[in-house]
This record gives structure tokens, C-alpha cells and sequence, in this order.
């Protein structure tokens, strides 16, 4: 079964940490559209990330035949760089990794997996359509995004055949995707809005990749114990995000994104691998945490063999190795979880502090 779903809002029946809205002065009219603005920056970087990850498919980096699905009547692939390249790839693969390992952790429980800020991803499909050699465990799947990101993939949905095929064999094997037009900010209210079709029964898993930065500190908190609240079973979460930017090169980058209108506001606050640990911790997720960054995953035999280094190695001549290097320093993939089988799922999965991370702290 597939939902498209714009949450109404209900009272105390469940939940939900407090606002966290800020409330400028000025005239309301003027806020209104500030905000919107704000809103807008954001909604584009999904067009963005969808162009990047259609320009490493096809040069062969990842497997991912529902990515043409998104690209506009007649839009052509707009060719990143290869650090780019690399640096998706190996976000993908590792946050791939922790996905699949939860999912074909007791495989006869059915799981759920919840995606915020998800725009135009396709891992529901690649998971859906996945081959595996052991049974594949059913799966609750929500994407939560803004309205307009949201309205735009419910229309490609409904016109890609292959999409919506995906959907008819994902149903038929007991699996559900549900769409939701939500603000996830909307979520921090004291009568937050309900997210339909959400299990609090099941294991769930929360995906955020570069979307709970772009909120302030306190109401990246508060969306995170909105489902610790919600959510009592197992529960864990995987964050993709920038890091370490009071270095030159974070600096720079800061400065850059800033130029674009786009303002990471959780970065300072959790600039290094282990301050994110520590939010993770924080958050409730007290059974493990673990925390990489994106040069450290791909130089590790346990995430990227070294078979598959050798094989991207080929695909593209990368001359750029030290600004690989910074570049894929300065992002990282962190998890968090509470409950037996995010435990036994991700056992042996190396995370914890390194002495290279002394760096990280002020001096």
C-alpha cells in the first residue's frame, strides 16, 4: 500500500517536544516571506543532490536505474567533479550498509524506516527491488518533506511506470510507502501534527542526510524527541552531515554555502565526530554510537573493499587528491540506536573515537 498524506493536527494524543520557532520582529508580512525564502534555498538543494546523484550513476559509481526518473522532460545530466562523485558514492554506500544490515537483521519482523527531508532519494525502490539471498523483511517505509518537494514527487510517481510499478511489487510483498507533506518543524509544536500510518510497535529506523542541520540547534533537538517520545521499541538514526568548520578549509566551505543562502545551523554546535556521538547520546539513543567521516570510510576495508576502491579508482582520473581529502574530512555518516536488533545488526561496525580526532579540539 502506498499514502500521499498532508498530516492534520491533533491534541495530547501524542507528543511532541516544544516550539522551537523563532519569532522575528518586524512586520509579519516581511518574516513571512523571509522565511519563505529560507524555505525555497533548501527546496532546491534537492534538485541539486537528485542532478549529482543522476551524474554518478552515469559514469557507473552506483547502481541506481530509478534516478532518470527525476530528471525534467529533456533536462540533461549536468556532470559534477570527481570528487563529487567519489563523495556521493561513498555517503550512499555506507548509509546503504547500515540500512540493509537492520533489515536482514531478524528478517521475519517487519521493520520501519522513517526518511526526513527524503526529496527526490530512491532508496525505498533500490531496497524494494534489491536482490538478496536471504528473505527480505517487510518494511513500513515514510518520507517526510516539505509540500512543494513532496507535490513533485507524488506527480512523478504517478507518471513513471517503473516507479509505480515498484510501488504494485512492494505491496504485493507486504511492504507500504507513505509520502507525507510535512514541515518537520512543525513537528516541535505542542500539538504537533500526526504522521499517518506511523507503527509505534515497530524497530524504526530515522534517515536524515543534510536535512536536521538546516534547523537551529534546539529544534534539531526537539524532532528527534518527538520520535524517542513517539517511538518507545528500538529505535536508531543515521545523519549525514558537514563537520569541522572552524578549520581553513571549513571556513571556506561555510563561507561558500553562505554565499548560496544556505545556513547550516547545527554545525557548530556539532562540529566533530564526536559531538555528534554526543547529540547521539543525548538524544536517548544510549546503546551505541558510532560516527566516520567520509575519508575515513572510504580508506576502511570493512565499509569499501578494496576491489571496489580499485574499481572507482578507474572510472575517472581524480588529480584533486589533497582537496579529496579535505573535502571528504569535512562530512560525515553517524548512528546512534537503543534496542537488541539495531545492537545486532551493527555489532562489529567500527565507530568509536579515534586519536586522529584530537585535532578536533579547541585549541
Amino acid at each position: 500500500m502506498s499514502t500521499f498524506t498532508t498530516p492534520r493536527r491533533r491534541g495530547h494524543a501524542i507528543r511532541g517536544g516544544r516550539s522551537n520557532r523563532e519569532v522575528p520582529s518586524g512586520d509579519d508580512d516581511d518574516v513571512r516571506n523571509i522565511e519563505a525564502g529560507r524555505d525555497a534555498i533548501i527546496q532546491q538543494t534537492d534538485h541539486d543532490a537528485s542532478s549529482t546523484r543522476m551524474s554518478t550513476v552515469s559514469l557507473g559509481y552506483l547502481e541506481d536505474s530509478f534516478a532518470k526518473a527525476f530528471l525534467a522532460p529533456g533536462e540533461q545530466i549536468t556532470k559534477r567533479y570527481p570528487i563529487i562523485h567519489r563523495g556521493t558514492y561513498v555517503r550512499t554506500e555506507a548509509i546503504d550498509k547500515l540500512v540493509v544490515r537492520f533489515l536482514d537483521t531478524r528478517p521475519e519482523q517487519r521493520k520501519q524506516i522513517v526518511s526526513l527531508g527524503a526529496g527526490s532519494d530512491t532508496r525505498f525502490f533500490r531496497l524494494t527491488a534489491r536482490k538478496s539471498d536471504s528473505p527480505q523483511s517487510k518494511m513500513a517505509y515514510h518520507e517526510l518533506d516539505f509540500e512543494a518537494n513532496a507535490n513533485q514527487k507524488r506527480t512523478i510517481l504517478r507518471q513513471s511506470t517503473e516507479l509505480s510499478d515498484c510501488l504494485k511489487q512492494a505491496e504485493q510483498h507486504g511492504s507500504t510507502y507513505h509520502l507525507h507533506a510535512i514541515d518537520l518543524r512543525d513537528l516541535t509544536n505542542k500539538s504537533p501534527p500526526t504522521i499517518p500510518g506511523l507503527d509505534p510497535t515497530l524497530p524504526t529506523l530515522l534517515l536524515s542526510e543534510c536535512c536536521l542541520c538546516y534547523l537551529p540547534p534546539d529544534a534539531a533537538a526537539s524532532v528527534l524527541q518527538y520520535f524517542t517520545m513517539n517511538l518507545p521499541e528500538s529505535l536508531a538514526l543515521i545523519l549525514y552531515e558537514p563537520i569541522r568548520p572552524f578549520d581553513a578549509f571549513g571556513k571556506t566551505m561555510v563561507t561558500n554555502l553562505a554565499s548560496r543562502g544556505i545556513h547550516l545551523q547545527t554545525l557548530k554546535r556539532y562540529s566533530s565526530l564526536q559531538a555528534q556521538r554526543q547529540r547521539l547520546l543525548l538524544a536517548g539513543l544510549s546503546d551505541g554510537q558510532g560516527a566516520r567521516d567520509v575519508y575515513q570510510l572510504y580508506g576502511d576495508e570493512e565499509w569499501v573493499s578494496q576491489s571496489e576502491r580499485e574499481r572507482i579508482e578507474r572510472l575517472e582520473w581524480l588529480d584533486e587528491v589533497e582537496e579529496w581529502k579535505l573535502l571528504a574530512s569535512h562530512y560525515c555518516v553517524a548512528w546512534g540506536w537503543r534496542g537488541e536488533v539495531f545492537t545486532e545488526a551493527w555489532q562489529g561496525l567500527r565507530g568509536s573515537r579515534t586519536a586522529g580526532e584530537d585535532q578536533d579540539e579547541p585549541g
